[in-house]
């Protein structure tokens, strides 16, 4: 299945490095790319089970979706996840 997914604190392409990197390691996850101009990533997965854990990933690396809670420690997450993919691009 394929989806795209709007996101939060996505700032650069660093973060979206760091989103990739992340989101390809997770099983049953593949063709995944970020959009920095309308903050979307697009991926394909294999299961709504898959789907919910993508979602928790982002949220944990400080990108949750647009409409969840978006605290200062989630936004402090994401500009350490930015840093990271600076760094392994």
């Amino acid at each position: 299945m394929e989806t795209t997914l709007q996101i939060q604190n996505l700032k650069c392409g660093g973060c979206a490095n760091t989103i990739i990197t992340q989101l390809s390691k997770l099983t049953g996850v593949s063709e995944v790319t970020v959009n920095n101009n309308t903050d979307e990533v697009s991926l394909n997965y294999n299961s709504e089970k898959e789907l919910e854990t993508i979602k928790k990933k982002l949220s944990d690396l400080g990108y949750p979706m647009v409409g969840e809670a978006n605290p200062l420690p989630k936004k402090a997450k994401s500009f350490v996840s930015c840093a990271i993919g600076r760094m392994t691009k």
